[in-house]
């Protein structure tokens, strides 16, 4: 069985809904706690032992590549006023030379075409994909998990969760067959599906391990919902041939490419980290208490003239 050593990040997206902060920053690299959000998954990806990092970039893209490179300025900087803790901090997230590479999407085609565009750096071998947009927390990641499985299974893997099955017309779903490891086989997907014709309540949630002959289907592959080449399509042809299997992740998932998402997982990490866990605790309980929605407030300034 060949071992997955690379992982995909499509990060050509241009994060509409977090303007006007987008329009100069990528939404990859707004912070959460004082880490991007790329930071949380690469780190994911590392944990899970993956070797080579492989992002797929757009545009006003060019600070993701300079993050992921040495700063020569601010390392002799920090060097010549012996902060060593902030140095080693740098040094453990640098990833070695020639283990990072980035290449262009060039047009919005949708997911399924980001990953095709990492086809001659992926090579003939089963890689990673992970959202950057889907942050998971959990005292092991979840690819880690994920890789566990697939070491057990070969084929494909996917990382679902479950929602409320009335809301199964929000995701893609999968059916759950019979279990496998530290998963189960996947016996359908289906994009979007109504409540009363899904086959679970058990829905992809942004992590992959994919075997290389995705790359010829999705060069072939036909657009689909919002006119985008779309991976879900690819996979359902990929599964005519072979296998796929769920990993359930149970930990906490935030979606970082909405508003309600991001300040979830602001929260959520500050309050994971012993160093700042107490003082934030203690605002956020003084915050709840006495901040009112603008519209309420001007609402009772009216009402009060």
């Amino acid at each position: 069985m060949r071992k997955v050593r690379k992982a995909v990040f499509p990060v050509a997206g241009l994060g509409t809904r977090f303007l006007p902060a987008t329009k100069a920053i990528p939404k990859e690299m707004l912070t959460v706690v004082d880490r991007p959000v790329i930071q949380y998954v690469v780190d994911e990806a590392r944990q899970a032992g993956i070797e080579h990092l492989i992002f797929v970039t757009g545009r006003n893209k060019g600070v993701i590549e300079d993050y992921f490179d040495i700063q020569v300025e601010l390392v002799s900087t920090l060097s010549e006023r012996g902060k060593k803790a902030e140095l080693a901090l740098l040094e453990e997230m640098q990833p070695t030379a020639g283990t990072a590479s980035f290449t262009r999407q060039q047009a919005p085609l949708g997911l399924g075409h980001a990953v095709w565009c990492a086809r001659e750096l992926v090579g003939p071998e089963p890689f990673a994909l992970l959202l950057p947009d889907m942050i998971m927390q959990s005292e092991q990641g979840c690819l880690k998990k994920m890789v566990e499985l697939y070491e057990e299974t070969g084929g494909n893997v996917i990382s679902v969760e479950q929602c409320d099955p009335k809301e199964t017309n929000k995701y893609g779903i999968v059916g759950r067959g019979s279990d496998v490891g530290n998963g189960f086989k996947i016996d359908g997907m289906v994009e979007k599906p109504k409540p009363e014709e899904a086959p679970s309540n058990f829905f992809i949630s942004g992590r992959y391990i994919l075997q290389p002959e995705i790359f010829d289907i999705l060069s072939t592959q036909e657009k689909g919902a919002g006119n985008e080449i779309q991976l879900t399509d690819g996979m359902l042809k990929l599964a005519q041939k072979q296998d796929f299997f769920g990993y359930h992740f149970t930990g906490r998932t935030f979606d970082c490419g909405s508003k309600e998402g991001f300040i979830q997982a602001n929260v959520a990490f500050a309050l994971w980290r012993h160093d700042i866990r107490g003082k934030v605790f203690d605002n956020l309980q003084e915050l709840m208490q006495t901040v009112e929605p603008m519209e309420r407030r001007n609402e009772t300034r009216t009402a009060a003239e």
